[in-house]
């Protein structure tokens, strides 16, 4: 029988499942960070991340849902979250349209969910499918921790090119920076929650394996946007 990790262990593989499978390493991210991407990519990265992350406040919504009220630290976390999401200062899906808009496509594209892979949909049932249906503890675990907690690592190894390599202006950009912070903050608060309430040991593995999850569901879906747009792009230079 699985024996309850100490907390110390148990943060310490809570980090390992997503080492493995840290979407900083997705060709698409890869690509990115050394400049060998064009607008139309970015273009098209929007196009889906939208689907992805544009939901967000409805994910958190169902986990709150599903949070008992003597878990009060843990319902403020997941408002405060969605709150950031929706109303605080600027709406976190305005400024990604920002964003797309400076890259060559429009909002009503970005918004149209007949632009999403097939990955992209998939990577969004899921979180739907782990917010509705699972314990709170689980599902925060997947989503806080396994995606939303991978997003500062991610952006400050993207973010200096787009500046620097890209010619974007800060201002186009700032979707990014702004989730270097935000999200730094969110995922700290989420480990927190699992490493708090995870009080058994199926708990604790359940959690485990959905951050493993998570983190692959994450990669699918930057494998996806790679395989779709920029590797056709890549075989035509070197064809010619």
């Amino acid at each position: 029988m699985t024996e309850m990790l100490s907390k110390e262990e148990f943060r310490t593989q809570m980090e390992e499942a997503i080492k493995g499978r840290h979407s900083q390493a997705a060709p698409f991210s890869v690509a990115w960070a050394e400049g060998k991407l064009q607008r139309k990519h970015f273009a098209r990265w929007a196009e889906n991340h939208y689907h992805y992350v544009g939901p967000f406040a409805d994910y958190l919504g169902y986990i709150y849902g599903n949070t008992s009220d003597k878990f009060e630290e843990a319902k403020d976390f997941l408002l405060q979250n969605m709150y950031e999401e929706e109303i605080s200062d600027v709406r976190h899906t305005d400024l990604l349209i920002r964003f797309a808009e400076a890259c060559g496509t429009t909002a009503d594209r970005v918004k149209d969910d007949n632009n999403m892979l097939p990955t992209t949909r998939g990577l969004q049932s899921w979180c739907y499918a782990l917010a509705m249906r699972e314990h709170f503890v689980v599902a925060s675990a997947a989503l806080i921790v396994g995606l939303e907690s991978q997003v500062p690592a991610i952006y400050k190894k993207q973010l200096p090119p787009l500046l620097d390599k890209y010619g974007f202006s800060e201002e186009e950009a700032e979707f990014f920076s702004l989730h270097i912070v935000s999200d730094e903050i969110h995922g700290e608060r989420g480990f927190q929650i699992v490493l708090d309430h995870a009080d058994t040991p199926e708990l604790q593995q359940r959690c485990l394996k959905v951050i493993r999850d998570g983190a692959a569901m994450r990669w699918a879906y930057m494998d996806g946007l790679y395989r779709a747009y920029v590797q056709p792009d890549v075989e035509s230079t070197v064809t010619a």
